[in-house]
């Protein structure tokens, strides 16, 4: 069943988390769910960590909780020192009945630090991919046994941002490793989100709905920014928004055609005391359940 979600970094951000530090948890949850409704949201610094509370917390708002990111650093520990870490998050996951664990790989990132480049993302050889993909796998592994399916974050300012370095690490990686699909990303990081969609389909395991302005990625690069100076720039948008590049109804249209059964999610943060996090997460909403129904992914 396809179900819509979105993220709450589009009211309060977890890379910086000044950006929308003033908005109380309480609109972030009301708008969300009771005005826009969404049927779930993911992670966020806000939520509480105890699985059965953040379950009860959602809940009144009538939101479940779809998943959440996941710090691997299997580049600098073991995959049993992996397995260790991610009992906590793992718990939660399996507590709220999330089908995926949505991870990346941050032990060298650059996209928190505002200090550093993107332009200046760390760089695996061929080699050291296949190392890290067999580790990843190995984890993975161990979480399918556990009931929870891997979902990679292609992210800008890791290892795995560019159409090359995502062939790469799925070809690295075997079938428990499955991918997370982002538009944003993809697009950011170089590729055409159609092509690049279309030739991993058979790994997706959720969707991110990412929009990019073209014109502010562009001098991310130009000007050597950082991810969150892209951010606060407004390097990023929700669907629908005319002044993104990201067209979504092809891309709709492969998962439809594939047959995916799963979470879409808006997950576009940008400045909430610049563009309202009410407004743009409605029209992305609106738009996605629109493009849904056109392409036959959800009945019309």
């Amino acid at each position: 069943m396809i179900q819509f979600g979105t993220n709450p970094i589009a009211w309060a951000n977890d890379d910086d988390q000044s950006i929308g530090a003033d908005i109380p948890t309480e609109r972030i949850l009301d708008e969300a769910g009771r005005q826009i409704g969404f049927d779930g949201i993911e992670n966020g610094h806000r939520w509480p960590d105890d699985p059965v509370a953040l379950k009860q917390l959602l809940g009144g708002y009538g939101l479940t909780f779809i998943s959440g990111w996941y710090s691997t650093e299997l580049l600098v520990r073991s995959v049993e020192d992996e397995i260790a870490a991610v009992q906590p998050h793992l718990a939660k996951l399996k507590e709220n009945g999330c089908a995926v664990c949505i991870a990346c790989e941050t032990s060298n990132a650059v996209h928190s630090d505002p200090a550093v480049a993107v332009n200046d993302k760390p760089v695996l050889s061929a080699d050291e991919m296949a190392a890290f993909g067999a580790k990843l796998e190995a984890f993975a592994a161990y979480l399918q046994s556990e009931g929870v399916r891997l979902a990679y974050h292609h992210h800008m300012g890791t290892i795995v941002e560019t159409p090359d370095e995502i062939d790469a690490f799925m070809a690295a990686t075997g079938p428990a490793t499955g991918l997370l699909f982002d538009a944003g990303h993809c697009r950011f990081g170089g590729g055409d989100p159609e092509t690049v969609l279309a030739r991993h389909i058979d790994r997706v395991v959720h969707f991110h709905a990412k929009n990019v302005r073209p014109d502010v990625a562009a001098r991310v690069r130009d000007e050597n920014l950082s991810f969150i100076e892209g951010v606060l720039a407004g390097a990023f948008t929700v669907p629908g928004d005319q002044e993104g590049c990201v067209e979504f109804r092809p891309l709709l249209q492969i998962l439809s055609d594939a047959g995916y059964d799963g979470w879409i999610v808006i997950e576009a943060e940008q400045d909430p005391n610049v563009r309202n996090p009410l407004l743009y997460q409605t029209l992305g909403l609106a738009t996605l359940k629109r493009l849904a129904r056109e392409t036959g992914l959800v009945a019309g």
